[in-house]
């Protein structure tokens, strides 16, 4: 496929470099001579961060600097709120452009291409025109053009922009010493009976950016030049603090401009035919959410995978505007919010929100991305020896994913079986020593010596008993059934097993014992009529669900890299929670705890794991057993 790219911005750049990866020709079409490094700096949320650390490569260097605080003042210099920032970052427009040119090959960027129409086969458009005569033939095109698109108008017609009611100046400021003072605060005065703000982030270890919000009620004359520039923002912050004259000092204004704030209303859809908008061409909000820049990158890697998951193209482009659309009205709505308060400050001096979009900007706030169904069995070795991997997967992502259990029912009874050559309790045995030898994790076998298991459906129905109360605790109880028959060698399906067991994992034992007997007992046959309805035959078995079709299916025992390498090709900014970061933090989590489990949980190699383990057994932190000659952790609690 080859997607032809009208508009070489951050939103164009992004989805340049995610379409390569993935493949495909792609070409951008720039107007000017070079791609524009306007806008000076920007603020980036870390939704955009993490898209940069995923598209860029590993030597490059994220530009900008971490800004951890806000705080809001009055040209007095009170404080009137503060706020800790959580992975922000402020860069220059430039350097994150340059960052984006080091990752794509120079023949992909077609520059002095001022876009003039397109032209169509069949009511569908083949190739785009410019005014220079070129014309440049693909799959699917995209207008990434900016705030005043011309490819938004061809499709939709002229936009209605709202009334520039606020114009802001940005400028810039190299300082060192100032930068360092700064501490990577973004620090905004706000006056308090008209609409003038004056704020300032720095963006890099030596430059920092400022802007100055004004009511174009307040601007008599038209800001054209340098001159007049200089003049009026002096003039109308000659009140402000100290700290605002020595920047504005030390500004030079030949290299300021101005920005005519506006915005308008969502557009019903964000594409005809096979041309598609994205970033301010699609959406423009105002500046005061510092959500452009996110939302333009997050544009990008959503269309990219609309496209790579879907046949027909048009549905890929209506399924990256049903993705991205609420989100955007929120932040449309919020930026609306924010200039009405600039405007009236005193009739909301109270009521000033952060101007920061919330910590959650993705159209997945509120939901897991991923559903991985997971068919397993109470009593199967290879369900127990990938525990490791389902533990750092679930500790990694748990943000992100949503794990479903579906009992499979392994062992019906051991009349007529046969399953893996199979056929009598004392088979297991083999299997079950194979099984650890191959992984390195313990096994007990001896259930099947002195007290074989006569069916797995007795503990499976009353893992479907523990979910009826308890999503959390029902995990938490298959963990120590698990425990129970792998390492202590306990038959699990006994009754009075399943109830003392249900009784250490925090669940309500009557009530858990009356569910086996129907309610459970159904909810276990339908896990079954499941199973079967999905030709499972191998224990476990993964079956990643994404936006509610399946994708991809992982079958018996996996290296921890296969799920995440399948996360990651559907989601490549999904954002990675760190893992425990002491030894205590991850045995106080686990009453029963394997060196392979715990090297895998907090990525230590096998040396770093036993220098942990023998430093947490030296002070009495954690206690072991030996099972088969390998070393199992309890942590002392237990």
């Amino acid at each position: 496929m080859k997607a032809v790219i009208i508009g070489g911005g951050i939103a164009g750049l992004t989805f340049s470099i995610i379409m390569k990866k993935k493949g495909h020709e792609v070409v951008i079409n720039e107007r000017c001579n070079e791609i524009p490094h306007g806008a000076n700096a920007f603020m980036m949320h870390e939704e955009g961060v993490m898209i940069l650390k995923s598209i860029l490569a590993e030597s490059d260097m994220i530009p900008g600097i971490e800004i951890n605080s806000f705080i809001l003042k009055n040209p007095a210099d009170h404080e009137m709120k503060s706020t800790e920032m959580e992975n922000w970052k402020c860069m220059k427009r430039r350097d994150l452009v340059e960052a984006f040119k080091n990752n794509i090959d120079k023949n992909t960027i077609k520059y002095q291409r001022t876009f003039s129409h397109f032209k169509y086969d069949n009511n569908k458009v083949v190739a785009a025109v410019f005014e220079n005569g070129d014309v440049e033939y693909g799959d699917i095109f995209i207008g990434a053009d900016g705030s005043n698109s011309k490819v938004r108008d061809l499709l939709f017609g002229k936009t209605n922009f709202t009334k520039v009611e606020v114009q802001e100046v940005l400028g810039t400021v190299n300082d060192k010493e100032l930068v360092k003072q700064l501490k990577g605060t973004f620090t905004k005065y706000q006056h308090q009976e008209k609409g003038i703000s004056f704020g300032f982030i720095p963006c890099s270890e030596s430059e920092l950016i400022w802007f100055n919000q004004i009511d174009s009620n307040l601007i008599s004359q038209p800001l054209t030049d340098t001159d007049s520039i200089q003049r009026f923002t002096k003039e109308i912050l000659n009140n402000f603090p100290p700290i605002v004259q020595t920047i504005l000092d030390k500004t030079n204004f030949a290299n300021t401009y101005v920005w005519n704030t506006k915005d308008f209303d969502p557009l019903e859809s964000f594409h005809y035919k096979n041309v598609v908008l994205m970033g301010d061409a699609a959406h423009l909000a105002l500046p005061f959410t510092s959500a452009g820049t996110t939302n333009a990158m997050i544009d990008a890697v959503v269309l990219a995978e609309q496209i790579e998951n879907e046949t027909y193209i048009e549905k890929a482009f209506a399924g990256f505007y049903q993705a991205r659309i609420n989100t955007l009205k929120e932040h449309l709505d919020f930026g609306r919010k924010l200039k009405q308060h600039f405007l009236n400050p005193r009739e909301n001096e109270e009521k000033f929100d952060i101007p920061l979009i919330k910590k959650k900007v993705n159209e997945d706030s509120d939901k897991k991305k991923i559903e991985i169904i997971y068919f397993t069995d109470p009593i199967c070795s290879t369900c127990w020896t990938i525990q490791p991997q389902i533990k750092k997967l679930t500790t990694t992502f748990n943000k992100e994913i949503i794990f479903k259990y579906v009992m499979s029912g392994l062992l019906p009874s051991w009349e007529n079986f046969n399953r893996g050559g199979i056929q009598k309790p004392e088979d297991v045995i083999l299997h079950w020593d194979e099984a650890s030898t191959e992984t390195g994790i313990p096994i007990n076998h001896s259930v099947w010596e002195n007290d074989p298991i006569q069916s797995s459906y007795p503990p499976s129905i009353a893992f479907k008993a523990a979910q009826i109360q308890d999503q959390e605790k029902a995990v938490h109880f298959l963990r120590k059934l698990n425990e129970l028959v792998f390492i202590k060698g306990i038959n699990i399906s006994r009754p009075s097993v399943i109830e003392m067991t249900a009784i250490e994992s925090g669940l309500d034992t009557e009530k858990l014992m009356r569910d086996l007997k129907e309610t459970a007992l159904k909810l276990f046959y339908d896990d079954l009529a499941f199973s079967n309805e999905m030709n499972i035959v191998t224990l476990p078995t993964f079956a990643f669900k994404v936006e509610g079709i399946y994708k991809d299916f992982l079958y018996g025992y996996q290296p921890y890299e296969k799920f995440e390498n399948i996360i990651l090709k559907h989601y490549p900014r999904i954002l990675k929670n760190p893992l425990p970061q002491t030894a205590a933090d991850f045995f106080n989590l686990h009453s029963v705890v394997t060196k392979n489990e715990f090297s895998h949980k907090t990525e230590s190699n096998n040396k770093k794991t036993e220098m942990i383990i023998q430093e947490l057994i030296g002070n009495k932190s954690i206690h072991q057993n030996k099972l088969n000659g390998e070393t199992i952790f309890y942590s002392i609690a237990v």
